[in-house]
């Protein structure tokens, strides 16, 4: 909390802040859970199951980056991991 309870700006931000990072998290933990169920369509080695959560995959990776909740650069390792596991998996 801000040591001047009189500065409503700062009481907003703190406030908008937390909503902000309950927005997030929920954010992260969806995109953990379909990374999860791609990661376990290529251990049973189930192509066609698998490059279908990987569009999703992607969708949602992207999504989160234009919102800003992760780096953009960040989605672009994770693409590039996940086409490698793919390209692994047809062969």
């Amino acid at each position: 909390m801000p040591n001047n309870k009189k500065n409503k700006s700062a009481l907003k931000r703190l406030r908008t802040s937390k909503e902000d990072q309950i927005r997030n998290k929920s954010r992260r933990t969806t995109l953990k859970t379909v990374e999860k169920k791609f990661r376990t369509a290529v251990q049973e080695a189930d192509a066609v199951k698998a490059g279908a959560l990987m569009q999703d995959y992607f969708s949602a990776l992207d999504k989160t980056a234009k919102i800003g909740v992760i780096h953009p650069n960040k989605v672009a390792n994770k693409k590039s991991q996940i086409a490698i596991i793919m390209n692994g998996l047809k062969k």
